[in-house]
């Protein structure tokens, strides 16, 4: 488990969280742990390089068939300019309007009218040419929240949040 081995649960401070970075929430590297510490790391990885490009962006993470961190700068998550999905063999970088993001290295994959992403297998993936020019791309097309009170949060959905309480039952009289 990569938050083992880094001893995150110690307080260590892994390379990735030095520059005043927002550390992940506890609950979405739990929600890693059963991938590779190799996924692991490049999950990571991957929103390291988008909060190094949108400090002020809310990650809204989400426990569906895979691990799925959505990055807005609005309170709504259908607003996310990129997001990230965690699979067992390698993690996308994924772009909701990537269909209008220049792409002049080819990078995106996809072929639906509108999300578009880059496969990322190892951490080299994240320094090709292209990968950050894409991010800022879609930094620069994001809806934007209006007013001076906002402020970046972490919402976590785990399949235990999004299950349907029941209605408690009636007693029979």
């Amino acid at each position: 488990m990569l938050s083992r081995s880094w001893g995150i649960e110690r307080g260590f401070r892994p390379f990735f969280y030095t520059n005043g970075m927002r550390r992940p929430d506890p609950e979405y590297l739990r929600l890693l742990r059963p991938y590779g510490e190799a996924i692991q790391r490049l999950a990571l990885a991957a929103r390291q390089l988008i909060l190094a490009e949108a400090p002020e962006a809310s990650e809204f993470v989400y426990e569906v068939y895979t691990i799925a961190d959505h990055f807005s700068f609005t309170d709504r998550p259908s607003d996310a300019f990129v997001f990230t999905t965690t699979h067992t063999k390698w993690v996308n970088l994924g772009f909701n309007f990537g269909s209008q993001l220049p792409d002049p290295h080819g990078l995106l994959r996809g072929e639906g009218k509108w999300i578009r992403h880059v496969r990322v297998t190892q951490m080299t993936d994240l320094d090709a040419l292209g990968v950050r020019e894409l991010v800022r791309a879609a930094i620069a097309q994001a809806e934007r929240s209006e007013g001076n009170g906002w402020k970046a949060r972490t919402v976590v959905h785990t399949t235990q949040s999004a299950k349907k309480r029941t209605a408690p039952r009636r007693r029979r009289l």
